[in-house]
């Protein structure tokens, strides 16, 4: 059985609140991660791919703020957690942003 985690409608992405929570470099980086991977992705494993040296409440906290910005989707399976990007949702609402934001440099 799984759920969607809360997370804001399309309609009311708010710029600002988008632009803070991709602020932090540590959320930057997760997002970069998730960004690359077009699907669907277990968090634990985007992680593992950042190389992120942060405690697990402090990781679920950044994934907890990028969902609650509209960034991402989470879908809890159990204990499992899996995150994806809200592409069509983002580029709805700011054409363009995370391409400029996350794309390597």
């Amino acid at each position: 059985m799984s759920r969607t985690l809360p997370e804001p409608s399309a309609d009311s992405l708010d710029l600002t609140v988008v632009l803070s929570a991709l602020a932090d470099p540590a959320r930057r980086a997760l997002m970069a991660a998730l960004y690359r991977n077009a699907e669907p992705v277990d968090c634990s494993a985007v992680v593992a791919e950042t190389d992120l040296d942060l405690s697990t409440p402090t990781i679920s906290h950044h994934y907890r703020v990028l969902r609650e910005a509209g960034l991402t989707r989470t879908v809890a399976q159990g204990r499992k957690r899996i995150v994806t990007v809200r592409h069509d949702d983002m580029e709805a609402r700011f054409p363009g942003l995370l391409a400029a934001v996350l794309a390597p440099r």
